[in-house]
């Protein structure tokens, strides 16, 4: 059985900001250990504060998950420090939004060397501390977008449905040799983070998830239960269930839909300057925190998720429910 949240010590690629620092603060609020991945420095260093104040343990680690040898001794610095690591969750992203005919071969690689190859380095250097104690759990930030493509984002669809691939391969592995680490996939919706203000664009107005958008907390809180009960996959929200769902069923509809759609959703009213600075080649100055711009549009639950997280309350209230009525009708 895995630790509790507070005896665990935690790994968390891209926490200086959005969904990683989501992530790594609700760790911490929880008196984890926790060692704190990313580019910007800034960022870093505010959110193991944030840990600090909040009574965890922090462990600043700048660097490039595009670069195997410093994720591997980040890794490596933290067992120094804690002597183990409990749980890795694999989130660092960057991307473009721009149709294919207008992307760069360099942008791809890019993408895919922070997004794909970051998730598989930051597994391989988890796995080199887990394999040998037998024990251990890696968590990998997906999207519905692993499932479902949509315009727009062709890099970062493609990246993020390579992880799928990458992670099922290793799933059958360990269980072939029957080894106790666990690896989980949690699939998100779109989510309120400052990706929107730093991604590199070609959009003509300001890039935006796709509504139904949620706060990172969400996510965050989703990352905690996975930590604690390992399961396979766990989707999150009712729109990336659908959209999963959707593609399943009926793939072409939806590659029409999202094609007459998919690029005024993705988009506010805001015109953006065509040479705005972007981090997907160099981090950029400052610390964005864990929110965006669409503080008035996020949701701060979902109900979805509320019902897994509480699914044995759930039936237990169900059977009662049913029971009564049962009685009552044996009454009458």
């Amino acid at each position: 059985m895995p630790r509790k949240i507070r005896d665990q010590v935690v790994v968390v690629t891209g926490a200086s900001s959005g969904v990683g620092r989501a992530i790594a603060r609700a760790f911490g609020q929880q008196r984890a250990k926790v060692g704190l991945v990313a580019r910007g420095e800034e960022g870093l260093r505010n959110a193991a504060r944030e840990i600090e104040r909040a009574g965890g343990e922090a462990l600043v680690l700048p660097l490039d998950v595009a670069d195997a040898v410093a994720v591997e001794a980040a890794a490596d610095r933290v067992v120094e420090r804690w002597g183990r690591i409990d749980t890795w969750v694999n989130d660092a992203m960057v991307s473009v939004f721009s149709p294919v005919r207008e992307m760069k071969a360099g942008e791809y690689r890019r993408v895919t060397e922070v997004n794909y190859l970051g998730f598989v380095h930051g597994t391989l250097a988890a796995l080199k501390h887990m394999l040998p104690r037998d024990e251990g759990h890696v968590i990998q930030i997906g999207s519905a977008l692993v499932y479902r493509s949509i315009p727009l984002q062709s890099a970062y669809c493609a990246s993020k449905a390579a992880i799928r691939g990458f992670t099922d391969s290793l799933r059958c592995e360990l269980d072939h040799d029957h080894s106790r680490v666990k690896v989980s996939m949690v699939q998100l919706p779109a989510v309120n983070t400052p990706q929107f203000d730093v991604v590199r664009s070609r959009l003509p107005n300001h890039p935006q998830p796709v509504p139904p958008i949620f706060q990172p907390e969400v996510i965050a809180r989703a990352v905690l239960h996975v930590a604690e009960h390992p399961t396979r996959e766990l989707w999150v929200g009712w729109s990336a269930v659908k959209a999963i769902l959707g593609q399943r069923v009926f793939p072409g509809l939806l590659d029409r839909y999202l094609g007459h759609m998919g690029y005024e959703a993705q988009q506010t009213d805001e015109p953006v300057p065509p040479d705005r600075p972007d981090n997907v080649d160099h981090p950029l100055p400052g610390d964005r925190g864990a929110h965006g711009d669409f503080d008035g549009r996020a949701r701060g639950r979902s109900l979805e998720l509320m019902l897994r997280r509480r699914r044995g309350w759930v039936a237990a209230g169900l059977a009662a429910t049913l029971a009564v009525v049962g009685w009552r009708g044996l009454r009458a």
